[in-house]
């Protein structure tokens, strides 16, 4: 079975556990709604990526990316609530608080997060081990201080440095996925966080250039928020030109972070691929 289908498996699998058959539906069916049908699925693909070239065996990988899957669906509820961005879609459709109310928004992302530590616990009985090193790098990638809970937060704050905040709110789970995947293979995950770290914040770039010149039908959500909410952009900080050379900058960086593995040269073809499909090319070409 190829990675998306064990990611979509897997991912039907946890919510078929959370939702159950006693639990109240209409939560069932926000959280359904949070996490199908998916985006890219970046984060679990870079986690079974980085643990095949490791050489694991699916498993605690897989429990591992759809732990990362999970929190990162949880955090795009939050995200779009009123409190934060008020975004009316996600994805192409309406984002979960417009499609099933705050309340129960608020509720699922929550029950998304305990979601994927239940994936966690139940992986670490096959090796204990290794499953409470997974535990430990996902914990260290939600919370605060360098969390993604962090990099919300320093939205709220009147000063924010571009780099703390990009890394935070979003390489934060790249990070997690890259060292989650060794740490699956039993391996160190240490050297492998500055691999995700400079991935986040190349996805991040890109995700800072969509909002400021992409189109809101092209990307599936609403564009022009970073510089309507005042938030910290490398747009904003560096213009288009400076942000794309930042861009490739980072994506070079993260190839050149692979630490020696027997699937080294995978990944690296793996990352250059993602690294183009990240920016549409009429704004790459506009930049060039």
């Amino acid at each position: 079975m190829d990675a998306a289908k064990r990611i979509e498996k897997a991912l039907a699998a946890a919510l078929a556990m959370g939702g159950g058959t006693s639990g109240p539906p209409r939560l069932a069916r926000a959280m359904q709604h949070a996490v199908f049908p998916g985006g890219a699925r970046v984060r679990p693909r870079l986690c079974l990526a980085t643990a095949a070239a490791c050489g694991a065996e699916p498993g605690l990988a897989d429990a591992a990316a759809v732990a990362i899957e999970l929190l990162h669906c949880a955090s795009l509820v939050h995200d779009d609530m009123p409190c934060f961005d008020d975004a009316a879609t996600r994805r192409g459709r309406p984002s979960v608080h417009r499609a099933h109310g705050e309340p129960l928004a608020l509720l699922a992302g929550d029950g998304l997060i305990v979601l994927a530590f239940q994936q966690l616990a139940l992986a670490t009985k096959r090796a204990p081990a290794r499953g409470i090193a997974l535990i430990r790098i996902v914990a260290e990638a939600v919370g605060s201080p360098n969390g993604i809970v962090a990099g919300q937060a320093w939205e709220c704050e009147d000063v924010a440095d571009l780099a703390q905040y990009q890394r935070a709110k979003t390489a934060a789970l790249f990070s997690a996925a890259t060292a989650a995947g060794a740490a699956a293979a039993g391996l160190d995950d240490a050297p492998w966080m500055l691999l995700g770290e400079r991935l986040g914040e190349a996805y991040q770039v890109a995700d800072d250039i969509g909002d400021a010149f992409g189109s809101a039908d092209v990307l599936g959500k609403p564009t022009g928020q970073d510089e309507k909410l005042h938030r910290p952009s490398a747009v904003r900080e560096l213009g288009l030109h400076g942000a794309m050379a930042r861009l490739e900058g980072l994506t070079r960086a993260a190839i050149a972070a692979i630490p020696p593995c027997p699937g080294a040269g995978d990944l690296r073809a793996l990352i250059a691929l993602e690294a183009k499909r990240l920016v549409p090319k009429e704004l790459a070409a506009s930049a060039a």
